[in-house]
């Protein structure tokens, strides 16, 4: 009997070792074919437009009549500034609000909080956009006295929401995974509650806040219906939050579905689908050695 049950446990572990193993390689599978699938149809753009111009010109006009320019500077930047302006917005609410969940709120408080922020994260991203719209827009307007209802701001706020989930759960993840004999260290050295937060417990989860910073991150740059509907899709090079702006997945998004076939217009939006997907490759990479770091320390 007891020989049929170590030869059960231990086909059962052979079977699921062999799902996780194949899991594993699905996952590499299909992201190296949607690596080959954007350098092949990127390909062809990149004999034809010189790199200089690709990236350096802030002029992205496909249909201009005085010839075609397929400079991504302008749309690169206004993504990565969005992108700036959301962390600005999330960052200090995301750990405020993790430390508040994970530290002070009462044990029932918390259960409910916790699932809440959570689906947050399930909101379309299509309402979202329909309420920066016809409420954050026109407040933003109202209180800066604004003509234009759609901005480089707009935009943050917008991401803000979507963005708040990702840094709230995994910042609260990493605190909640500190050791409680530091704290109780703490507080028997005479720290109070907020010393012990502040220069104890912030400074051993930094890694996984950090990782979630930069998960977040990831998800701001990527992110299209969003900046689609708020961010007013202008091709503009400015610093000025109260702007109209137009992002790489914006630029996609309005012309992949008017784009002549295999023309040098339809693989240069491969092109800058493919500059966006290796800089969400490098953010991820870049938060997964947080995260790994974090393992490391608590070990």
């Amino acid at each position: 009997m007891l020989r049929k049950k170590i030869t059960s446990a231990y086909l059962k572990n052979i079977l699921f070792k062999n799902l996780f193993k194949i899991s594993s390689l699905t996952s590499i599978i299909i992201l190296l074919s949607l690596l080959v699938f954007l350098l092949k149809e990127s390909a062809p753009m990149i004999s034809e437009v010189p790199f200089s111009d690709f990236f350096l010109s802030r002029n992205w006009n496909p249909d201009g009549w005085n010839g075609e320019f397929y400079g991504i500077l302008n749309i690169l930047y206004s993504t990565l500034y969005v992108s700036a302006l959301t962390m600005l917005i999330s960052i200090p609410i995301g750990i405020f609000a993790a430390i508040f969940i994970s530290e002070l709120s009462p044990p029932l408080l918390k259960t409910i909080l916790k699932p809440l922020i959570e689906l947050l994260a399930g909101i379309p991203s299509v309402v979202i956009g329909f309420f920066g719209i016809v409420f954050i827009g026109p407040l933003i307007a109202k209180l800066f006295h604004q003509y234009n209802i759609l901005s480089a701001l707009n935009g943050a706020f917008l991401l803000s929401i979507m963005v708040l989930p990702t840094i709230i759960s995994l910042s609260d993840d990493a605190i909640t995974a500190v050791s409680d004999d530091l704290r109780h260290a703490s507080l028997a050295l005479g720290a109070n509650r907020l010393e012990m937060i502040f220069t104890i417990v912030l400074p051993a989860a930094k890694s996984g806040i950090i990782a979630s910073i930069m998960l977040g991150f990831g998800r701001a740059i990527g992110e299209t219906m969003a900046v689609l509907m708020a961010c007013g899709n202008a091709l503009r090079f400015t610093g000025n939050i109260f702007d109209p702006i137009r992002t790489i997945t914006a630029t996609i998004a309005i012309e992949l579905g008017e784009v002549a076939y295999y023309s040098t217009h339809y693989h240069a939006l491969f092109g800058i689908g493919l500059v966006l997907f290796i800089l969400a490759f490098i953010i991820n990479n870049i938060a997964e050695m947080f995260i790994k770091k974090g393992h490391k320390l608590k070990c």
